[in-house]
C-alpha cells in the first residue's frame, strides 16, 4: 500500500498521495508557487498510521471556477419563484511531497 496523507483546507478533508490533483477551495497564493497544506490530520507510509507529525507540499497549478449550480425554490400557488445561480472558486493543486 503506498504512503498517503489526510490533510484539512477549507472546511473539507482530502486523501491525498504524492503526485495527486486536486480541486480545493481557493486559495490566496499565485499560480506556480509551493504551498504547504495543512492541518496534516494524519499520515501513513504504508504500514503504519501516524496523527499528524509532517508536512505536505503542493504546487498550484491553476484557479478556475466550478460548474454552476441553480437554487430553485418555489411556492405553489402563491406566485413565488427565485432562481439563484452559484459557481465555486476553485484552486487545482499537484500534491508534490509528504513528510
Amino acid at each position: 500500500m503506498e504512503a498517503y496523507a489526510v490533510v484539512q483546507t477549507g472546511g473539507k478533508q482530502y486523501r491525498v498521495r504524492a503526485g495527486d490533483s486536486l480541486k480545493v477551495e481557493r486559495l490566496s497564493a499565485e499560480v506556480g508557487t509551493t504551498i504547504e497544506v495543512g492541518p496534516v490530520l494524519a499520515v501513513s507510509n504504508g504500514q503504519e498510521l501516524t496523527i499528524g507529525t509532517t508536512k505536505v507540499t503542493a504546487q498550484i497549478l491553476e484557479h478556475q471556477r466550478g460548474p454552476k449550480l441553480i437554487a430553485f425554490k418555489k411556492k405553489r400557488r402563491k406566485g413565488y419563484a427565485r432562481k439563484i445561480g452559484h459557481r465555486q472558486e476553485l484552486t487545482v493543486l499537484k500534491i508534490q511531497n509528504i513528510g
